[in-house]
């Protein structure tokens, strides 16, 4: 056989190849990486839909996590990891601030993945230690700009959605704070619930039953509208401090070159993970809920991740406060 003809024989064995594929996939269990630590808001939502997407696919989908880095070194193992749709990544925000917090980040996030679609926007709310004097919103603030020097703000470390929204938090105030940064979300909670530091923004995932069991202070979401879960508590919007809105999104990712098949079919079973009644419920009770059908789409998560990283790189550049 000529040279000619048996490249034109693997061309078509190739592209036959790739539907038989996606028709078979998935024939094994799927690995979802976790780029933070178990018990944390991020593996809390990746736990609840790796099990309903385990019932839809026919195969289970296990959580793996590996935390480190603000959630790049889980990030980096996705990304050089084979791209046949057994290896998942479930991230936040942080997928898009990375670009910009670390200037010797280990891979390219735009050309190292591909898109599954979007999971749940969580909310954040700005909380304190079940002591802290002022008793509202706007006292809030007022004591915050006033006593700047002595009061400190938790977060999870460089890069975490606590450490993103306090960024924008004394950016809208435009006070310095004294940032305590932790390693994960775990330690910075149980030190504000000693007291041990006075204020923290954090995910809705991660505060819904401290607030609720009156062992931390709440004064505001992070929403444009109240929240079901909280509907005394104060938007920032109404407070007056629209840059403060923010909601820290999650989504799902394969390696670079994972048949397009492939990422559909993850994607045709996210999104029925994010229609099942009890995924619906479980994140209600957490504050938070799945997103619209349209957006657990490939193209919905690319578009969002594309812009989020336009908006974030020019408050992580005024901040001046980066990871490396």
């Amino acid at each position: 056989m000529s040279l000619s003809k048996l490249l034109g024989a693997v061309s078509v064995a190739s592209f036959l190849a790739a539907p038989a594929f996606a028709q078979d996939y998935p024939a094994r269990q799927i690995t979802m990486v976790v780029p933070f630590s178990a018990g944390g808001p991020t593996d809390t939502v990746g736990r609840l839909v790796a099990e309903r997407m385990s019932a839809d696919l026919g195969q289970q989908v296990i959580v793996e996590n590996v935390g480190g880095a603000g959630g790049t070194l889980g990030a980096g193992q996705v990304a050089k990891a084979e791209p046949d749709g057994y290896t998942v990544l479930l991230h936040h925000i942080g997928m898009a601030t990375a670009e910009t917090l670390y200037r010797n980040l280990a891979y390219e996030t735009l050309d190292a993945f591909d898109y599954v679609g979007l999971v749940t926007d969580v909310p954040m709310v700005i909380v304190a230690r079940r002591d802290f004097e002022p008793a509202d919103f706007p006292a809030f603030v007022d004591y915050v700009k006033a006593n700047a020097d002595s009061i400190t703000m938790a977060n999870a470390g460089i890069g975490a959605a606590s450490h993103l929204c306090g960024m924008l938090f004394m950016q809208a105030l435009d006070v310095p704070l004294v940032t305590v940064p932790y390693k994960g979300t775990g330690p910075a909670m149980t030190d504000l619930l000693g007291g041990q530091v006075d204020i923290m923004c954090d995910q809705t995932t991660n505060t819904t039953q401290q607030i609720k069991g009156g062992t931390i202070k709440a004064y505001a979401v992070t929403t444009p509208e109240r929240l079901d879960v909280f509907p005394d508590l104060p938007t920032v919007v109404e407070a007056g401090m629209p840059s403060l809105e923010v909601a820290i999104w999650h989504g799902i990712y394969t390696p670079k070159g994972t048949p397009a098949e492939v990422n559909q079919r993850l994607s045709q079973a996210l999104q029925s993970a994010l229609a099942d009644e009890g995924v619906i419920k479980a994140m209600a009770d957490l504050g938070t809920a799945p997103v619209a059908a349209e957006r657990a789409t490939p193209e919905a998560l690319k578009a969002h991740l594309e812009a989020e990283i336009a908006r974030w790189q020019p408050v992580i550049e005024t901040a001046g406060v980066y990871a490396d």
